[in-house]
C-alpha cells in the first residue's frame, strides 16, 4: 500500500486512498470493502491505506478532518472525497466512471 505523494499526486492513473485510524470503528467496518476494491481493480487502480494516527502530516496535508475518508485521485487531481461509511457500490460507480473516461 502506498503512502508517498509520488504514488498519488504524480500518478497518471487512478488512486484510491483510504485514510483511517485503528481506533475508529467505522474504519474497521470499511476495511474489508477497501481490500475487496483493491482485488477487483488490481492493475487499474492504485489502492493506498494511510493510518492518520501514524502519519498525521499526511492527514494535515490532505485536510482530513473526519475519518474514514476516502480520496479518489485521477491523474494527480482529487476527483472525489467520500467521508464516512459508504456502500461499496458508491466506490465502484466512481471508479468505473473514471476508468471509462480515461479509456476514451
Amino acid at each position: 500500500m502506498c503512502i508517498r505523494d509520488s504514488n498519488v499526486l504524480d500518478n497518471s492513473g487512478i488512486c484510491l486512498v483510504d485514510l483511517f485510524s485503528n481506533r475508529c470503528p467505522p474504519c474497521k467496518v470499511l476495511s474489508p470493502t477497501i481490500s475487496s476494491l483493491a482485488k477487483t481493480y488490481a492493475g487499474k487502480v492504485t489502492v493506498c491505506k494511510v493510518n492518520v494516527d501514524r502519519l498525521p502530516a499526511i492527514a494535515e496535508r490532505y485536510r482530513i478532518y473526519a475519518i474514514p475518508t476516502v480520496l479518489i485521485v485521477n491523474k494527480g487531481q482529487e476527483a472525489k472525497r467520500l467521508i464516512g461509511l459508504q456502500p461499496k457500490a458508491e466506490y465502484t460507480a466512481i471508479l468505473d466512471k473514471l476508468i471509462n473516461e480515461n479509456a476514451n
